[in-house]
Parts: C-alpha cells; sequence; structure tokens
C-alpha cells in the first residue's frame, strides 16, 4: 500500500538495489526485448510479403509455441554447464544471427524458410532466465508484496515493449513496410549485438558454477507432482486463454492492416499507412500497461490475486472477438488496443500466484514445471488458428474468444489466491 512502490521513484529504487548481475540481466532483457518487438508482432505481415498462406503464418506461431517449449530445460543444462557469462554470450550471438537471417530473408531463394530458421535462433537467448528471474524475485520479496516485486522488473522489461513497435512504426511510415520492415531488423540485430557485447563485459562470472549435471526427466516428473495444490487451477484457465491468444495473435497484424484496413492522418505526424498504425497500437497498447502494471500489483494487497489475475484473463479472451468485429476506425481500434494493455497489468499478480506457493528455495523449479506443462499444450494453437483462419477470419477469432472465455470461467469457479498477498 505504500505509494513509493507506485511510482517510477519507487520501481527505480528496486531495480537499483538488485545485485550488480541481475541488473545487467535485466538491462540485457530490456535490449533483446526491444528487438524482438521491433520485428516479432511484424512477422505475419512479413510473411504474408513473401507469400505465405495463412496456414503456414499460423505454423509460425506453433514453431515459436515449440520453441518456448523446448528450449529452457536444455538452455539450463548448458548454462549450469560452461557458465552463465559464456552461455549468455552465445545465445546472444545466436539470437543476433537470427536477425541477420531475418534481415536477409528477402532476399534469399528461400524467403520463408529463412524466416523459420531466424526464429530457432532469434528465440535463444530468451530461453534463458525464466525460472532463475522468477526464483530471484522469490528469495527477494516478501511474500505478501511479490506482486509488485514483479511489476518493478516487469516495467524495465515492458518499457522495452512500447519503444520498440514505435521505432518500427516511425522506419516503416518513413519507407514502406518492404523496406522499412528491412531496417527494423536491421536495427533489432544492432541492438541485439550490442546488448551481448555490453553483458559480457558487464556481467561477474566468479559466482558461476561448473559442471552441474542435468538431473533428468525424473527430476521433471517429481517437479510435476509436487506442484502446490493453488497451480492445478490456474495452469489449467491460463492454459486454455494462452492457447485462445495463441490462435490468432500471429493474425492480429494482418487483421488492422488487410482486413480492416485502419489508416488515420495526425495533425503533426502525418498520414500513417495501416502498418505504420499498427506500430502506434503496440505502442499505445504497451503505455497503458506500464501506466497500470505497479498499481494494479498494490491492489493485490487489498483484493488478493485472484481477482486481478481473472482480469487480465478476461481481457486476453475477450479482445480477439472484438477486434475482428471493430468498424475500420482509428479511435476505436485504439480504445480496443488501450483495453488489451490491462491484461499486461494483471502479469505481475499472475507470476505471485505461480512462484508465492512455492516453497522458498524452490520458486525456480515450481516456474519451470508450470510453463513447461502450460507451453506444450499450447504449441499446436497457432496452427489451428492458422487452418481455422483460411476459411474464415471471424471463425478463428469468435472460437479463440470462445475458448478464453472457458478458461475465464474455470478459473473463477476452482482458482485459488494465495493468502500471503493480502494485507493483514
Amino acid at each position: 500500500m505504500s505509494t513509493d512502490s507506485t511510482s517510477v521513484r519507487g520501481i527505480v529504487r528496486q531495480l537499483f538495489s538488485f545485485e550488480r548481475d541481475v541488473l545487467v540481466l535485466s538491462l540485457s532483457m530490456f535490449a533483446f526485448s526491444l528487438g524482438f518487438q521491433m520485428t516479432g508482432r511484424y512477422m505475419g505481415r512479413y510473411l504474408d510479403l513473401l507469400g505465405a498462406s495463412a496456414f503456414v503464418i499460423g505454423l509460425y506461431g506453433t514453431v515459436g509455441n515449440v520453441i518456448g517449449f523446448a528450449y529452457p530445460y536444455p538452455g539450463g543444462a548448458v548454462s549450469d554447464r560452461i557458465g552463465s557469462r559464456t552461455a549468455l554470450t552465445l545465445f546472444g550471438l545466436l539470437s543476433t544471427l537470427g536477425f541477420v537471417v531475418w534481415f536477409a530473408a528477402g532476399s534469399l531463394g528461400f524467403g520463408v524458410g529463412a524466416v523459420f530458421l531466424g526464429l530457432l535462433l532469434v528465440q535463444c537467448w530468451q530461453s534463458f532466465g525464466l525460472g532463475a528471474t522468477f526464483a530471484i524475485v522469490k528469495q527477494s520479496v516478501a511474500d505478501e508484496r511479490l506482486a509488485t516485486g514483479f511489476a518493478s522488473t516487469e516495467t524495465v522489461r515492458r518499457t522495452a515493449f512500447l519503444v520498440g513497435p514505435l521505432l518500427a512504426s516511425a522506419l516503416i511510415a518513413t519507407y514502406g513496410f518492404g523496406l522499412g520492415f528491412r531496417y527494423v531488423v536491421g536495427v533489432a540485430a544492432v541492438v541485439a549485438l550490442v546488448g551481448t557485447v555490453a553483458q559480457h563485459r558487464l556481467y561477474d562470472p566468479s559466482g558461476d558454477a561448473l559442471g552441474k549435471s542435468f538431473e533428468g526427466i525424473g527430476q521433471l516428473v517429481d517437479d510435476l507432482r509436487g506442484l502446490p495444490p493453488e497451480l492445478p487451477p490456474l495452469l489449467l484457465g491460463d492454459t486454455l486463454v494462452r492457447f485462445a491468444n495463441g490462435m490468432v495473435y500471429t493474425f492480429f497484424v494482418i487483421v488492422v492492416t488487410q482486413f480492416l484496413e485502419v489508416d488515420v492522418t495526425l495533425p503533426v505526424v502525418g498520414y500513417l499507412s495501416p502498418d505504420a498504425l499498427f506500430g502506434v497500437l503496440l505502442a499505445v497498447e504497451m503505455a497503458v500497461a506500464l501506466l497500470t502494471m505497479v498499481p494494479v500489483a498494490a491492489l493485490t494487497r487489498r483484493v488478493g490475486l485472484k481477482p486481478v489475475v481473472a482480469l487480465g484473463f478476461a481481457v486476453y479472451a475477450v479482445f480477439p472477438v472484438l477486434l475482428i468485429s471493430a468498424p475500420a476506425d482509428p479511435l476505436v481500434v485504439t480504445l480496443l488496443f488501450a483495453v488489451s494493455g490491462l491484461r499486461f497489468a494483471g502479469l505481475p499478480a499472475h507470476k505471485a500466484l505461480i512462484v508465492g506457493p512455492a516453497e522458498r528455495n524452490e520458486g525456480g523449479r515450481v516456474t519451470g514445471a508450470y510453463y513447461l506443462v502450460r507451453n506444450f499444450v499450447v504449441i499446436p494453437s497457432s496452427a489451428l488458428g492458422g487452418l481455422i483462419y483460411g476459411f474464415s477470419p471471424r471463425l478463428a477469432f469468435g472460437a479463440a474468444s470462445a475458448v478464453g472465455l472457458l478458461g475465464v470461467v474455470l478459473f473463477l469457479a476452482f482458482g485459488k489466491d494465495f493468502d500471503a498477498a493480502v494485507a493483514a
């Protein structure tokens, strides 16, 4: 309930209270998130420009889901074996190479294939730090302030989600989508390289432990069996909501730029094509998220985590059907993306609800097991959505919202709160 915890000063103070290596990792997360947010939300449009079908565009999202499922466990094993700094540098260089492949995709003979190859590389760096980030916050913040702690670190990373699309929009507005997006990818490659070099030079490897062994599937099974009882209902609702979002996420850009074809002329900026406007819409979405994330996280100390998580889930669920049904009015579409930003307001509470019930030294393992299950189930969502979208965009988006709302209802019916999150 502290006002300082909900202020910019409070966020900065919490960030710089971390140890040096955690701060370096946070800044690296900003750099790589900036690169990926400049490019990732436009990839459906880029694939369409390269001649990909709706199913192939959906398949791109499914490959991303496979990577999200498959990379973290072996990524952690590699980090344990060769040390965090070496591993982070290696994966940063691979991610940078991925952006370079994306840059060249339009010039290569296998343009669509190059996009998929680039995706395999770009997401390498993101395979690190999920469980470790959760565990660090768990160990550093009192249980009743978990949501606020996550909001502080998440705000730093999400700032890149605001800046990246604006940079992309400016380049696309200036040069058009074809050439402008290649410049966007080029800038992302440079940012990723700078982030890789900076983290290598600033990270202190003295605390790295080398030669740890991977305990294998048996340990994973034990972790899944040992999930706190509060997590299965959350996992069920979360999985359905994320499956629904995955069905249509890759097509948001296509709906805005080709289905609605919404554009706008602004007094100072001038004309924004649908492609350029999409970047502004993403920035509006993230601006709302950044403005509401910390205050909403502080509110959880009064109302608990469950209502805030349910709000985020509900926004995820209803956004697809609202977007596909919207008129081609820039003001209406902008308001929709502003409302969509509220789904991120529930993210810190969601993370706190995942890790909160875990034992003090088991936050990373609980988090890893939770996301492994969720990410595995969500794998086919984008390909399924692409298949349906090829027949009817409205059907695909309507079906996505129906699945998402089912997840919301099940979470409201069976989900449990984390009692320590509510102030006495």
